[in-house]
């Protein structure tokens, strides 16, 4: 086996409490031809001088201050800017990744070059009511049609795969191609400015290349949950319509299937009944005169949810 550079990437911004843990965890990395990019986007508090203190100390960390804060999603970019590997991940400066990780995520994109890209099992952990969920465990380790992953980003079925790319591993030709900075779409959001659907099109973008991604079925990424992150301060509403948003913008351009384009169509449908304006509706009543919605799909998934409604009430 050759031992390629892997670049963990490391975006950070006002971290001085936790971003310690996560260089911690991508120090500890057992595979050991690694380089640590960590571009601080010109914090408030004292993140910058932790940085300082673990490069000089440790020659893999490189560390890069930009002048004024630009945004999340342009500072990911920064990081791809600054990398020299081969292969990449990047780690959210509130999150961890297990020792093992790189090793063993590395071999399926080394291996195989039909691989887009490789996750694991994650945990979801909350150290303020010390809560904490598994998530993404989609089945045995080992390779998947990278169509079922689209499917499944799309619906929500039949995987519970990821969003967030912070528990996979890229080639950083695909990161450098897929991670866009804006969306663009018809209801003037500035996607730059809160990254929320640009780490789904990571995945969607690459996927389209490939036929197959792996899946390794052990808990090496952990993603906290706390006030300060992107998902937990975001609106709910805001959060996934940022989602969908990404999701059309993909289906839009890429997607052929007619079947998975109407299943889609459907549930934009559901969130527009449930959180739309009238302007809203009135397109997607087109949309079921041109019989562009699978009616079926949609009656199905609400059906789906009522039950679980009822059984919640049950209980």
């Amino acid at each position: 086996m050759k031992f390629p550079l892997v670049s963990i990437l490391i975006p950070v911004y006002n971290r001085e409490t936790l971003i310690s843990e996560t260089i911690e965890s991508a120090i500890s990395q057992t595979y050991e031809n690694i380089e640590i990019i960590i571009v601080d986007n010109n914090s408030t508090d004292g993140t910058w001088e932790i940085l300082k203190s673990y490069s000089q100390k440790d020659k893999r960390i490189k560390i890069y201050r930009n002048q004024e804060n630009i945004g999340p999603v342009r500072n990911w970019r920064k990081c791809l800017e600054y990398a020299q590997g081969e292969y990449a991940k990047f780690l959210w400066s509130d999150d961890l990744i297990a020792p093992e990780f790189i090793e063993k995520t590395l071999p399926y994109l080394i291996d195989n070059l039909d691989v887009g890209f490789v996750f694991t099992g994650t945990e979801i952990f909350n150290e303020e009511n010390n809560e904490k969920a598994k998530a993404y465990f989609i089945g045995e380790t080992g390779l998947y049609p990278t169509e079922k992953f689209i499917e499944s980003m799309l619906l929500g079925e039949p995987y519970p795969v990821p969003v967030s790319p912070g528990n996979a591993l890229f080639r950083m030709r695909d990161l450098n191609e897929n991670t866009l900075i804006d969306i663009p779409n018809k209801k003037g959001i500035d996607f730059s400015k809160h990254a929320i659907g640009n780490d789904a099109l990571i995945y969607l973008l690459t996927a389209k290349d490939y036929p197959k991604f792996a899946f390794i079925n052990e808990l090496l990424s952990f993603f906290r949950a706390h006030k300060g992150s992107i998902t937990i301060s975001s609106n709910y509403k805001f959060l996934g319509f940022c989602y969908l948003s990404a999701k059309a913008y993909f289906v839009r351009n890429y997607i052929k299937d007619e079947k998975l384009i109407k299943k889609f169509n459907a549930i934009l449908l559901l969130n527009t009944l449930r959180y739309g304006n009238k302007n809203d509706l009135k397109s997607i009543i087109k949309y079921i005169i041109d019989l562009k919605i699978d009616i079926v799909y949609a009656l199905k998934r609400v059906i789906r949810r009522l039950r679980r409604i009822w059984a919640v009430y049950q209980n």
